[in-house]
């Protein structure tokens, strides 16, 4: 297993060059990227940004030569600029090896430290909400499966489907108009990860605090997730329980218990682990976005949103190297997971 992860270590290694090239290139070339915005000044035009569409009537001028040379200058600076950003991305993968993501343009601040402020955040939110989603989302299926048809299996079915229904920021309004802001209740505070008076709190009181803070945050967040997690498990167990191997189990005298949690489960469990990178990853990366923002709170995802819209692109690039390192980890993580929950699982074997 140790030379399985190490292989799977390394090989992580091209995957974020690949994933940095790439939007390194979409990036620099789309339009309104620096090239355009670059060749549009020197041909003499305003940049992207400061384009307006022609007044109605206008005449369009003809060329004239001393355009044209202009324009054949531009090709040269172009292809020269082009050069010089390959150059650039070279060091930029260079440097990316040892951390060293640079400086924001704006914020007059080292990426790395920017990440390392913004990413507890974002991860409180994104391991909180999937932990929780996993804990209530895994139990509850499997009632359904066992309770197939029946009316709480009707009822659940309906519930978990409202809920993803509704969309994610919706309901943390609604969270926050009922519990925030005093028009109903007022039980947990509006914005912020902690209280202003954190520092001066004991460890127990710090710990409830903090949670009484992320409550609505992770809440919101969770809800969208609890329909295709308890109906992918419902399915899983149901596939499971007709096969023949659980029909040989009962009629050897098993408990129901013992057939359900001692064969029935660590089968069933695989395809529901499979999803884990996928649900962490979405409410990680997609979900907090919206909920960082509403709730105030500062995270990794808010700042790559401010670095994209401010053309940031350091931080930019940062995020998104920091986001790439997460989910391969995570995809490892998560085949760790199979061998403990099926032990015949051998990767060993299998790369041999």
């Amino acid at each position: 297993m140790f030379a399985y992860i190490v292989r799977r270590l390394l090989l992580m290694v091209p995957t974020v060059v690949g994933i940095l090239v790439i939007n390194f290139v979409v990036i620099n070339m789309a339009p309104g990227g620096p090239i355009d915005n670059i060749i549009a000044q020197m041909r003499g035009g305003p940049s992207l940004g400061e384009r307006t569409g022609a007044a109605e009537g206008r005449e369009v001028q003809s060329s004239t030569p001393e355009q044209g040379r202009d324009s054949r200058a531009a090709r040269g600076l172009e292809k020269e600029l082009r050069e010089k950003l390959a150059k650039q991305l070279v060091l930029m993968l260079r440097n990316y090896l040892t951390f060293d993501l640079g400086d924001s343009f704006f914020k007059g601040k080292n990426v790395v430290e920017l990440v390392i402020e913004r990413l507890p955040v974002s991860l409180s939110l994104g391991l909180w909400a999937t932990l929780l989603t996993y804990l209530v989302c895994i139990p509850l299926g499997i009632m359904k499966a066992v309770r197939d048809g029946s009316r709480f299996d009707v009822w659940s079915s309906g519930a978990v489907i409202l809920g993803y229904a509704i969309p994610s920021f919706l309901f943390a309004l609604l969270l926050i108009i009922v519990f925030s802001t005093g028009t109903v209740v007022k039980w947990f505070p509006l914005r912020g990860l902690t209280s202003d008076n954190f520092a001066d709190l004991s460890t127990g009181q710090q710990i409830v605090d903090y949670f009484w803070h992320m409550a609505l945050p992770i809440v919101a967040m969770m809800i969208g997730g609890f329909a295709t997690l308890t109906i992918l498990t419902k399915n899983s167990f149901l596939d499971e329980i007709r096969k023949q191997y659980v029909i040989t189990a009962r009629a050897k005298g098993l408990s129901e218990r013992r057939v359900l949690y001692g064969h029935v489960f660590r089968n069933a469990m695989l395809i529901v682990i499979a999803g884990f990178p996928a649900a962490f990853i979405g409410i990680l990366f997609s979900g907090s976005l919206l909920i960082e923002t509403m709730f105030s709170l500062e995270g990794l995802g808010l700042l790559s949103f401010e670095a994209a819209l401010g053309r940031d692109y350091p931080v930019l690039f940062g995020a998104l190297y920091v986001f790439s390192l997460i989910g391969l980890l995570i995809h490892l993580v998560t085949d760790l997971m199979y061998v403990l929950v099926d032990p015949r699982i051998d990767f060993e074997a299998r790369a041999g």
